[in-house]
């Protein structure tokens, strides 16, 4: 696919044309990527439901964004369009993400090591706002702002 940015950010004008379509499908948008990898750009559309998502429910959505995407035209390079689950290790990236999983079992990848010299967190999520998030571990609560994370996912080793 191919297209020319009208302006704006392309995650952004992707999520509101994504948004209504998954809805009408009865599906979730978890999250939306624009990722350069090597040469290669892709847009990311990570969908959910309840119960969980078939390759069906990839394929269609797929299909549903492709007239969407090419009408509005809001990338101006060449792109590959994936359709995805977030799957059970999924990233916690949006404020709405973290509301969702309050009290979940998570792993925090630290961009920095804490003075402990952990970099790496397997906690529980406790609370959230804009800033950052509080996690709790066997020994303590900790604010973490999420400008200090490289990721955070929810554990699926925690799953049953």
């Amino acid at each position: 696919m191919a297209g020319k940015k009208k302006g704006g950010n392309t995650v952004a004008a992707v999520t509101a044309i994504a948004e209504p379509i998954a809805a009408q499908l009865g599906l979730k948008l978890w999250d939306v990527r624009f990722v350069k990898e090597g040469a290669q750009w892709y847009l990311r559309v990570f969908i959910d439901k309840e119960g969980g998502v078939s390759i069906d429910d990839c394929v269609d959505m797929s299909h549903a964004l492709d007239k969407p995407l090419d009408e509005a035209d809001p990338i101006e390079q060449a792109y590959c369009l994936e359709v995805s689950s977030p799957g059970t290790d999924r990233e916690l990236s949006r404020p709405a993400h973290f509301e969702a999983y309050l009290g979940a079992s998570i792993i925090v990848r630290l961009i920095r090591p804490l003075e402990t010299g952990e970099r790496e967190l397997h906690c529980k999520l406790i609370a959230h706002d804009n800033e950052g998030f509080t996690v709790e571990t066997d020994e303590r609560q900790l604010f973490i702002t999420r400008k200090e994370t490289s990721w955070v996912r929810l554990d699926d080793s925690t799953i049953i």
